[in-house]
C-alpha cells in the first residue's frame, strides 16, 4: 500500500507540475491578450483624434468656402456697378461728342 501511495503521490506531484505549467501558459496568453487590447485601445484613440482633426479641418474649409462665396458675391455686385457706371460714362461721352460737334459747326459757320 505504501508503494501505491508513493506512486499516487508521485503522479499527483507530476499532475500538479503540469497544472502549474498550464497556468503559467494561460498567464502568458492572458498578458499577451491584455497587451493587444491596450494596443487596440491606443489605435482607436488615435483614430478618434484623427477623425476630430479631420472634422475641424472640414469646418475650416467650409468657412473658407463661405468666405470665397461672399467675396464672389461682392465681386459680382462690384462688376454690376462698374458696368452701370461704364454705360453711363459711354452715354455721357456720346452726349459730349454731339455737343462738341454742334459747337464746331457753329464756329465754322461764324
Amino acid at each position: 500500500q505504501i508503494a501505491a501511495m508513493q506512486a499516487a503521490t508521485g503522479q499527483a506531484a507530476g499532475d500538479l507540475g503540469a497544472i502549474r505549467q498550464s497556468i503559467g501558459q494561460i498567464s502568458e496568453v492572458t498578458a499577451a491578450v491584455a497587451a493587444a487590447v491596450e494596443q487596440q485601445g491606443a489605435a482607436t484613440r488615435e483614430i478618434a483624434a484623427s477623425v476630430q482633426r479631420a472634422a475641424v479641418g472640414t469646418q475650416d474649409i467650409a468657412g473658407a468656402i463661405e468666405g470665397v462665396a461672399a467675396a464672389a458675391s461682392e465681386t459680382g455686385g462690384a462688376a454690376s456697378q462698374v458696368q452701370a457706371t461704364s454705360t453711363d460714362l459711354s452715354r455721357q461721352a456720346e452726349q459730349l461728342k454731339r455737343e462738341v460737334g454742334a459747337f464746331l459747326q457753329q464756329v465754322r459757320a461764324a
